[in-house]
Formats: C-alpha cells, sequence, structure tokens
C-alpha cells in the first residue's frame, strides 16, 4: 500500500488546476469554429449573458480541440464486470482515504448531514468515485477548459450539439455570476466540474455556497462541493438514516425474480437472506432485486435510496459502488459472497500487490490504485516481454506468481 503520509501529501494538493488547451481541429462543416462562436453569442445574449462576459470566456479559444472530438467519438458500450469496476473504486486505499478526509472535514460534513439529511459516508463515497477525493484533479493533462469543451462539442459532435449548447450557456452564466474565476474553469471532456463532477446545468440547479463567501465553488472550496452534492440527493427525496439496500443470498431458482419489487418481509419468505443470517432492519420497506454480477453472483434488495443516487450518475454499477463505499467508511462489514470471477482472475488486494509489483522492478509508474487499466497492461507488457512470455497484458494469478520469484 502507498505510504499513508504520501497520500496526506496528495490529497492536500486538491486545489491544484491545470490550463486549457486550445488545439487545431478539421472544421466540420461550412461555418468556421471562430463564425461558430460569433452566431452563438446571439442565443447567449438572449438568455442574459453579456457582450463582455462571452468575450472574456472565450478570448483563448480559438480552434475545436481534436482531442475532444476524439473522445466523443470513441465510446465504446460499457463492458467492465462489476467485480472489476468495484475493485477498483472500493478498496483498501479509497477507504483508508475516506477515513481520513472523515477526519480532516468531520465539522464541515457534520453541518452538511444537519442541513440536508444526507450521512457522511454517502458525500465521501461520491466524493471518491468522482474525484478519488480531489487528487484526479491534479491531474492537468486529463482536464480541459471547460467553455473550450463544449464549444467544441457544439461545433463538431452532431449527436451532442443540443446538450453542448444548453451547458455552454449554462457556464456562460456561471462566470458571469461570479461563482468561479477562468483559471479555475477546468474539467471533463463532457463538461463536469470540481470535485463532484458537476455538468453546468445540474451546477445551477443544486449549487451551494457552504462556506459563506459569496461564491458557490465546487472547484476550490471542498465545503461548497460536499454541499452541492448532498443538495442533489436531498433535492431528490434522500431519505435520511435509511439503507441503499442488502446483499442477500439467492436461493435455487431466485434469479427468476430479478426485476420484481416486494417487501423485505415477503423476499425472506421467498427465502432470500442477507449472509450470515444478518436480520433486515426495515422488513417493511419495498425492494427489488437486482442480479448485477449476473445470476450466478450475489444479489441484492436495493431500496428507495440506491435509485436516488442513481440521479447522481445512472448506473446499477454506480450507485452500488457508492453503497458498498459507503458502508465501509460507516464502519460496516464489506461484501460476504464473491462474485463470479474467471479462473485465474485477481481480487482487488492482488491488484494492488501486482502494481506494486510492477512498480518496483520498473515497468510502472502510474501509482497503485487497484485499477488494470491501459497503463498498468503496458507494464504488464514490457514485463511479459522481458520474460519471454506471452504478451498479452493480461493481469493474472500466475503471471502474478512469476512477479513474485
Amino acid at each position: 500500500m502507498p505510504n499513508i503520509l504520501k497520500r496526506l501529501f496528495l490529497l492536500s494538493c486538491v486545489f491544484l488546476l491545470g490550463g486549457f488547451s486550445t488545439a487545431s481541429a478539421t472544421p466540420v462543416d461550412h461555418q468556421s469554429f471562430k463564425e461558430f462562436l460569433d452566431s452563438f453569442y446571439i442565443e447567449a445574449a438572449s438568455k442574459g449573458i453579456e457582450r463582455s462576459t462571452y468575450d472574456r470566456v472565450f478570448a483563448g479559444v480559438t480552434e475545436p480541440n481534436p482531442e475532444i472530438l476524439k473522445k466523443a467519438a470513441y465510446q465504446p458500450e460499457f463492458t467492465a464486470k462489476i467485480w472489476d469496476y468495484l475493485d477498483a473504486r472500493v478498496n483498501p486505499l479509497s477507504i483508508i482515504d475516506g477515513r481520513i478526509m472523515a477526519g480532516v472535514y468531520g465539522k464541515i460534513l457534520r453541518e452538511i448531514e444537519e442541513q440536508f439529511g444526507v450521512e457522511k459516508q454517502v458525500i465521501l463515497a461520491i466524493w471518491s468515485m468522482e474525484t478519488s477525493y480531489g487528487a484526479a484533479l491534479l491531474r492537468s493533462s486529463r482536464l480541459y477548459y471547460v467553455p473550450g469543451a463544449l464549444a467544441t462539442l457544439a461545433y463538431g459532435d452532431k449527436r451532442r450539439q443540443k446538450f453542448a449548447r444548453s451547458q455552454l450557456i449554462a457556464v456562460l452564466e456561471i462566470v458571469q455570476a461570479g461563482d468561479v474565476s477562468l483559471d479555475e474553469l477546468n474539467g471533463s471532456w463532457a463538461g463536469a466540474m470540481g470535485h463532484t463532477q458537476f455538468i453546468p446545468t445540474s451546477f445551477l440547479a443544486y449549487g451551494v455556497d457552504m462556506d459563506g463567501d459569496g461564491r458557490r465553488d465546487i472547484w476550490s472550496s471542498i465545503p461548497d462541493a460536499l454541499a452541492t452534492a448532498a443538495n442533489l440527493l436531498h433535492k431528490n427525496k434522500w431519505r435520511t438514516g435509511k439503507s441503499w439496500g442488502y446483499e442477500v443470498v439467492v436461493p435455487s431458482g431466485g434469479e427468476r425474480f430479478k426485476g420484481e419489487t416486494k417487501t423485505l418481509a415477503q423476499w425472506q419468505k421467498l427465502g432470500f437472506f442477507r449472509p450470515a443470517g444478518i436480520a433486515f432492519e426495515e422488513s417493511g420497506e419495498k425492494a427489488e432485486l437486482k442480479m448485477i454480477g449476473g445470476d450466478d453472483g450475489p444479489g441484492f434488495l436495493v431500496l428507495r435510496n440506491f435509485f436516488i443516487l442513481k440521479r447522481y450518475n445512472n448506473s446499477d454499477f454506480y450507485a452500488l459502488a457508492v453503497g458498498l463505499l459507503a458502508d465501509r467508511l460507516a464502519g460496516k462489514n464489506g461484501m460476504i459472497q464473491p462474485w463470479p470471477r474467471p479462473a485465474g482472475a485477481l481480487s482487488a488486494t492482488e491488484k494492488f500487490e501486482l502494481q506494486e509489483l510492477l512498480t518496483e522492478k520498473g515497468f510502472y509508474s502510474g501509482g497503485v490504485d487497484g485499477h488494470i487499466g491501459p497503463n498498468t497492461q503496458k507494464g504488464i507488457e514490457a514485463f511479459q516481454r522481458q520474460q519471454g512470455l506471452s504478451v498479452d497484458g493480461k493481469a493474472t494469478q500466475e503471471l502474478l506468481k512469476v512477479l513474485a520469484q
């Protein structure tokens, strides 16, 4: 595991942000990018955007960013397995960091709980999921000047033009209101911003000035960012003190009920129980059965709060990860039943061990986070070549044994 002091140093630097890109791209229709920006002001002005604001925001944006268009064009179907998804997000590192942040920001988290009725562990889990407690904001190479990114999409991506135009108007409103300086206005290629990754329209709907400085600042004010996330859940009717759901043992043939909704007491009569015989805490509550890992995996009886988490990100994987991580940060046990991993697949702990060994041997320098992404795969391939092994970049039990020798 990485040294905790190093982690604390990284987490203390979350206010650093990168600059913006204005790389060139080939115009995609008869209108030049400059002509597009000139004409778009008419729409912006109709929404109350002043010319001085518009000119200031786009002063350094002269060409569409081809990297944005490349990312927009290459959006493969989500094919990750749930166990790989969770390994990278609910692991010893995210739990340790979350407990550190709970201590550092304990006072403000208690205030957010009192004001919005959302448990601090849930807010911390969302922060972890969105930017690894702000650490992702340090990776300036992965950040984009938001108005430039959205202008690129509005100009060059026909599928996202409507979305991008509405987000452009919203980001102009944010700047005009004085919530953010231009040098802080960085985010994802699709316009998600700040510690808790809000798109501009969502920021306008849920943004909170928690620290009382007159700005709703999710970029450099952690109180504002965490309160904004809590406000989203609160306004979508978060149920304070209620669970998101439960891991359950599915009886033989029970998978035929997936997608159905019954009370927890009714599920129990059908033979669905929590592992180790733990009783349901809310037997009268209605819950839907989800088999997120497939029919051979564990089941989950999910309650209303699970679906409220999906208002943040409309993904079962995301809501499950937030729920499980929040549980661990609250001191509860993790999952008990195993996922149906393929033979030879690594566990979450073993993925950390593999990255540590690759780092020690000089084949990987991307940071030990348990996520077997492209950089880790390149390191594996380099090691395999050196060892005269078949080069496939796969992280397996057999590879781990060779690395450990």
